[in-house]
């Protein structure tokens, strides 16, 4: 069994800082669950331009507003608590932030990332060998 407090994983290297968000990653690669589980903040305004080429996303939101928008299409869908998005399909998005006030998002990620990933220039994340 694998018992993390968000709160003490904040004064961590589990906390991991970048431009526009930081993440505190209570699940890692190196936890052997199949997947990786973070709570990240986009912070207030941040636009973040992101495409994980590598990886398949869940997001769910606890807190905040904002909007994401798939790249392929055009079509843009708010953000608010409660609602979930999936990057099913490797999508290219826009993620952005109200003013307001940060986003906190629940994420999963699937392969589970090593704990210290940042993005490319490209948005996306290394993908590490097996």
């Amino acid at each position: 069994m694998i018992v993390r407090d968000l709160n003490e994983a904040k004064n961590t290297e589990r906390h991991v800082h970048s431009e526009g968000w930081d993440s505190v990653r209570l699940l890692l690669k190196s936890d052997e669950m199949g997947f990786s589980f973070h709570i990240t903040t986009i912070h207030a305004g941040a636009e973040l331009h992101m495409h994980y080429k590598n990886h398949l996303e869940c997001v769910y939101c606890v807190d905040g507003t904002g909007s994401i928008e798939d790249c392929a299409t055009g079509e843009v869908h708010k953000i608010k608590p409660g609602v979930m998005y999936a990057l099913d399909k490797h999508d290219k998005h826009i993620l952005r932030a109200d003013a307001e006030k940060p986003m906190i998002m629940a994420c999963t990620f699937n392969p589970p990332v090593s704990g210290k990933e940042v993005h490319q220039a490209d948005g996306s994340y290394a993908l590490e060998d097996a």
